[in-house]
């Protein structure tokens, strides 16, 4: 089945599922977020396709045309400022496209790549996010209609969660170079605002900030790792 056959046989919106009959591209490296990403696209109704990197998306999308496209701003292999900026330019335009990240000073960024809205992480309310893509659609494509707002928030996988700290663990090695640090760093930040980890939040920030001031990093890079290898032991208890 095609996208404009799925769109043809997807029943209309719903008061309790108002992105029906849309297909998003969710551009994201965090298993975790993604996770909950899944959550908030089934219970709205939406059908969603994944890619974890830009090179995946831009495979994606010589095949498919989503109706929305989310796009994580740090991806392991460049900017998703990039791969919006790029979309934005396409003709026909793709309907919708978000941003979204942990760090709240990127929104300018993403705006001025040509995104529609940017979204800061965590996110994990059912109404927000349907809000989120909701207005960001141009007016002739948002259901008609009233739309049950909700309180109910998702809870992604915790194991989802260990997967993205093992990740991390194997980039943060005595050795890594500068470049890899510079990506571990704020993927951990947005995975850990995802999950609500302010402990981890604060110590990703902190190397990220040494980095950007070109300080010794030594103690923040250990400390970071230390604080993954933690997350992986508990999990794997659990």
């Amino acid at each position: 089945m095609n996208e404009m056959e799925y769109t043809l046989l997807t029943p209309a919106p719903t008061a309790t599922r108002p992105l029906l009959g849309l297909t998003i591209l969710v551009v994201e490296d965090s298993r975790f977020a993604c996770d909950a990403m899944r959550l908030l696209c089934l219970r709205s109704g939406a059908r969603i396709r994944r890619a974890d990197c830009l090179k995946s998306a831009r495979r994606h999308l010589q095949v498919y045309r989503p109706s929305v496209v989310i796009i994580d701003l740090g991806l392991p292999d460049g900017s998703g400022a990039d791969l919006i900026h790029e979309l934005s330019q396409v003709e026909p335009r793709i309907s919708a496209i978000l941003a979204i990240s942990g760090d709240d000073m990127n929104e300018a960024i993403a705006l001025a790549a040509g995104a529609d809205k940017f979204i800061a992480k965590p996110l994990a309310s059912l109404s927000e996010f349907q809000s989120a893509v909701l207005t960001a659609l141009p007016e002739e494509l948002r259901p008609a209609g009233l739309r049950k707002i909700t309180d109910e928030e998702v809870e992604p996988d915790p194991m989802a969660y260990r997967d993205d700290m093992a990740h991390a663990a194997e980039m943060l090695t005595v050795d890594a170079d500068m470049k890899t640090l510079d990506y571990v760093a704020q993927f951990l930040q947005g995975v850990a605002k995802s999950a609500k980890d302010d402990q981890l939040a604060r110590a990703a920030g902190r190397l990220a900030r040494a980095r950007a001031e070109g300080g010794t990093i030594h103690s923040y890079q250990a400390r970071l790792a230390g604080l993954v290898r933690e997350r992986v032991t508990e999990q794997i208890a659990i």
